[in-house]
């Protein structure tokens, strides 16, 4: 699915937390995908296009991301509620939950305060306790919390030419096959406050938050599948085997070879598959 299209089903509805967009496509039992932080539900378009036969696929656009606007809780719990107000909003009383990424974070903390809403959980590789966030990232956490990134980011968001090797691109095995349209998508224009917000956003990443839920979480007995690319450094597959071992509900740790951080868009087939076999169990 191409980037237009997928826009095409992009729409804005007001919840009690704010203003929330999300894409919408198929129909059936509702399906969340969650993104992480510097992406949007474009990430997750391809898988979309190849399940929205048998689901109702709906792709958040976190507070702050894609079309939806910042709130004043911008913290990963705070993003959690957000999914819980869409949810709300929208009358999914059930959702076949997936993320990638930070959305991964999210996901797990909305698993943890509503295990009643789901019907099962899928994460790929994302934050987890301990790695939260993960140490490669923390001088960039810290000098967001500073306030000092906010013109560097403007300063990408405004050069085309640094798109693909910006710290984006290294979610990518191929960051050179990313549009255009979607990288603009992802970095936005080059607003200023708009780079202020996303700067409180990255020094909001605080451990505590995951932390707070592990008791929860060690006792979730939604059915898990846990499908992680390997060839991530800071996403190691040893924080899969973490999660494998904390939430019993999981059912399986699929392993995809040479996978990095955004292998849902670049490979959704090692994706796919396992999906239809969890949602059917």
């Amino acid at each position: 699915m191409d980037v237009t299209t997928f826009s095409s089903g992009r729409r804005t509805v007001a919840t009690r937390g704010g203003e929330i967009a999300y894409t919408e496509f198929g129909e059936g039992p509702a399906a969340l995908f969650v993104h992480g932080v510097a992406t949007n539900g474009l990430l997750w378009r391809h898988v979309i296009e190849q399940v929205r036969d048998t689901s109702r696929c709906i792709a958040i656009d976190l507070p702050l991301h894609g079309g939806s606007p910042p709130r004043p809780d911008l913290t990963v719990a705070g993003l959690a509620e957000a999914v819980a107000d869409l949810c709300e909003t929208l009358d999914l009383d059930q959702v076949d939950l997936i993320g990638n990424d930070t959305g991964g974070a999210v996901a797990q903390i909305f698993a943890a305060r509503y295990p009643g809403r789901l019907r099962t959980l899928t994460l790929t590789n994302c934050d987890t306790e301990g790695n939260f966030p993960p140490a490669e990232f923390a001088p960039l956490i810290k000098a967001a919390a500073a306030g000092q990134i906010a013109d560097l980011l403007v300063a990408i968001a405004g050069d085309p030419s640094s798109w693909r090797t910006s710290p984006l691109a290294e979610g990518y095995e191929h960051p050179g096959l990313i549009p255009d349209e979607e990288w603009r998508s992802y970095f936005g224009p080059p607003d200023i406050e708009r780079a202020r917000d996303f700067e409180r956003l990255l020094g909001a990443m605080d451990s505590r938050h995951l932390a707070a839920v592990h008791d929860d979480l060690s006792a979730l007995r939604v059915p898990t599948l846990l499908v992680w690319g390997t060839g991530y450094p800071p996403f190691d597959v040893s924080w899969a085997h973490q999660l494998r071992d904390l939430i019993p509900g999981v059912r399986e740790l699929v392993l995809v070879d040479g996978a990095k951080l955004f292998f849902p868009e670049e490979r959704p087939a090692d994706l796919v598959p396992h999906l239809r076999r969890h949602w059917a169990r």
